[in-house]
């Protein structure tokens, strides 16, 4: 539930010019307030105790403590909602990635390295990120990335097994599947790719917002862990069963036939409700391809991305999965489109894998 009366925010970063800039930031918003500053992790989990604040954002290089282990404390101690500042390096997705594994619920990329001078530049994505984890279920450290390929493979249940699974709810045929995820998406993605067999029978589609340098060790990370292989996206790669494809941060990810065959492309067309890549886009280059042959799965995040494009496939024929709120971390985008009226399922994010593997064999 998000806190009543304003949104007291205790911003974390070794340079004094930064908290001050993030400060300023945050309290050009009135809904924000920030409730204090602190120079390095240890002064935050002091600070953090007297204060109570709601949220944190907590810079990734400190002395002292740093981000990762100043995070794992909070969520100790108290969990609450964490946004990391990161640099935009590759260095930076890595330690990132790391900081979504202990519990963090969403992460600001600084400009320009270290001490960012422009950090101003991204002022109204820190505030829609901060306004956004107000109302986040912040969850215990989990699964991301968590353990290597065990000797127990999943594969597709027999039909046997599908007789004591729940009967199929859709109808028609299921070429290829199309998620959409965001704020909490990490998190949710490393639940369920891993949970799918090798031998998946069609394709998979993602858009994760996310920054060009984060998505490649993202899916990098995820196809560690999984049975399925998974790749970032880049223009005339082929899609196939068993794969799953993420749109590489920055460009917007769209379908397309090239000699018969369903390939990617990469659009560089501007962000679509302030996002890039935008779920709507890939769906809707989905839906001209595959028509109504799609099934759409809308996970956490905030806004509503997904949810015309859903619309679009909905009107196809495809059938729509959307993460409850239970399990979102930020009931925003599944939201959307059930108050849309698109959804035909709404699952808890256990259940969803099964549901996608009865579907596309259904």
């Amino acid at each position: 539930m998000p806190p009543k009366g304003k949104i007291r925010v205790l911003v974390v970063d070794d340079s004094a010019l930064m908290r001050q800039f993030i400060s300023d930031i945050l309290r050009s918003d009135p809904r924000i307030e920030v409730a204090g500053t602190a120079r390095d992790g240890k002064d935050a989990l002091a600070q953090i105790k007297t204060l109570n604040p709601d949220i944190v954002t907590l810079d990734v290089e400190m002395p002292v403590m740093d981000g990762l282990q100043t995070l794992e404390e909070i969520m100790k101690i108290k969990p609450i909602p964490v946004i990391m500042v990161s640099a935009m390096t590759q260095e930076g997705a890595e330690t990132t990635l790391k900081a979504l594994a202990l519990g963090c619920v969403d992460f600001i990329g600084k400009p320009s390295g270290s001490i960012s001078l422009n950090i101003r530049d991204v002022g109204q994505d820190i505030i829609e990120k901060v306004i956004a984890a107000s109302t986040a279920r912040v969850r215990p450290r989990g699964s991301l990335f968590g353990s290597p390929l065990t000797k127990t493979v999943p594969q597709m249940p027999s039909m046997s097994d599908f007789k004591r699974m729940m009967p199929p709810i859709s109808t028609g045929r299921r070429d290829i599947v199309a998620i959409a995820s965001s704020t909490g998406g990490p998190m949710a993605l490393s639940e369920l790719l891993p949970k799918l067999p090798k031998n998946f029978p069609v394709p998979i589609v993602i858009t994760q917002h996310m920054p060009k340098e984060f998505t490649g060790s993202f899916a990098k990370r995820l196809n560690e862990s999984s049975q399925i292989e998974v790749v970032e996206g880049f223009e005339g790669l082929t899609l196939k069963p068993g794969r799953a494809v993420i749109a590489p941060g920055g460009s917007h990810l769209i379908i397309k036939r090239r000699a018969g065959a369903a390939v990617c492309g990469l659009s560089d067309a501007p962000p679509v409700l302030s996002v890039k890549p935008a779920a709507n886009i890939m769906f809707l280059s989905v839906a001209d391809e595959y028509g109504g042959n799609v099934l759409c799965v809308i996970l956490t995040g905030m806004g509503r991305d997904g949810t015309d494009g859903a619309a679009a496939l909905k009107k196809r024929g495809a059938y729509v999965i959307a993460e409850s709120q239970k399990t979102c971390v930020v009931y925003g985008m599944p939201k959307a489109a059930y108050d849309a009226g698109i959804v035909d399922e709404v699952l808890p994010l256990n259940e969803i894998p099964d549901a996608m593997v009865r579907i596309v064999k259904g």
